[in-house]
C-alpha cells in the first residue's frame, strides 16, 4: 500500500490517537501544514478507498482509525527504500548514512550490538 507524505500526516495523527472525528485530525495537522479541512477531508477519503482506514457511525459524524499498524507500514516503506536506492542491500543505506550524518557512539554501539546478534 503506498501512502503519501501528505497521508502518513493524517495516518501519524490516528496512530497516535484513535478514534478521531474529521474534525479532531485536522485539528491536530491543518495548521502546521497551511490546509484547510477539506484538504485533511480529501485525505481522509484517498485513505478509505485505499483501505488503510476504517470508519464508524458515531451520531452525525464519523469516527476514523487506522486499519494498519505503523510498524507494518514502516516496514513496506523501509524495504521499498532499501530496494529502490540500495538494490535491497543494508550495508550500503548505513554506509551511505555514516557519511551523511555523523554517527554517535550509541548508534554505533547499537549497530555493532545488532551485527553481533545476527553472528550465529
Amino acid at each position: 500500500m503506498r501512502i503519501s507524505g501528505a497521508e502518513s500526516l493524517v495516518m501519524e495523527a490516528l496512530w497516535r490517537q484513535s478514534p478521531r472525528s474529521a474534525e479532531e485530525i485536522a485539528a491536530d495537522v491543518a495548521p502546521a501544514q497551511g490546509w484547510t479541512d477539506a484538504t485533511v477531508k480529501t485525505l481522509i477519503n484517498r485513505l478509505l478507498k485505499k483501505k488503510a482506514l476504517e470508519a464508524e457511525r458515531d451520531g452525525r459524524r464519523y469516527l476514523y482509525r487506522p486499519k494498519i499498524a505503523r510498524e507494518a507500514w514502516a516496514a513496506g516503506e523501509t524495504t521499498g527504500l532499501v530496494d529502490r536506492l540500495f538494490d535491497g542491500r543494508l550495508a550500503p543505506l548505513v554506509s551511505h548514512f555514516s557519511k551523511e550524518r555523523k554517527l554517535s557512539p550509541e548508534d554505533v554501539a547499537e549497530l555493532k550490538r545488532l551485527i553481533a546478534e545476527l553472528d550465529p
